[in-house]
């Protein structure tokens, strides 16, 4: 009789909520992992901003900071997203509560508004997108419109203020980095052309790593 029921109903409420608490702990796995990797890029950029700063290399090491600025931003968001997660799975739990007394599910507007957020992050956004459309037809969420789903540019992870730059700089090189305009006469210069290629060269595999993970 049940096997009847799920092909002429498909899956009972209880089903549906485990198999969506099934994929929002699969997409945790998958942003703590990001979160590790991101961990790694970061300290190995803080290591370079370090060796530059004692080779007077100014205008590099701030480049570099930059980018752990914006690495330590992004594992905020992942942060926060993966917390989003556990709160969608936690509202579905009270879902099924209800659903086993009213006998179906119901909408909730903390749900809708966990997922739209959860959509923007590229990481996750597939699923959230995929998860949001059976969470709609099972009454859950409203109808979601076209512009509520487009990803937005964060505008905070490509533009940082001068002073967090200048705070990385500092504590990174101990005050040594502070100011970086004002303290350029009395670092060291770079020993030669030699040495400089190879800066270079570090720079931009650590940029192109951390430009990966950034955009996801």
């Amino acid at each position: 009789m049940q096997s009847i029921n799920r092909f002429l109903y498909g899956p009972t409420p209880e089903e549906k909520v485990r198999a969506w608490q099934s994929k929002l702990r699969s997409e945790q796995r998958v942003i703590e992992r990001e979160m590790r990797q991101l961990d790694t890029a970061t300290k190995k950029a803080q290591q370079t901003v370090k060796q530059l700063a004692k080779k007077g290399d100014v205008k590099s090491a701030r480049i570099m900071a930059r980018e752990v600025v914006r690495s330590h931003k992004q594992m905020d968001r992942l942060s926060v997203s993966k917390a989003r997660l556990g709160s969608i799975s936690n509202q579905l739990q009270q879902q099924l509560a209800m659903a086993k007394v009213t006998g179906s599910l119901q909408k909730s507007t903390e749900i809708m508004k966990l997922s739209n957020s959860l959509i923007k992050l590229p990481q996750i956004s597939q699923t959230m997108r995929e998860m949001s459309m059976e969470m709609t037809k099972a009454g859950i969420l409203e109808e979601m419109l076209e512009d509520t789903l487009q990803m937005e540019e964060d505008d905070e992870l490509e533009v940082e203020a001068d002073a967090e730059v200048d705070k990385v700089l500092y504590d990174l090189t101990e005050g040594k980095l502070g100011q970086a305009g004002a303290v350029k006469e009395d670092l060291p210069s770079l020993q030669d052309q030699e040495e400089d290629e190879e800066t270079e060269r570090v720079m931009e595999q650590y940029r192109q790593q951390l430009n990966g993970l950034l955009s996801g």
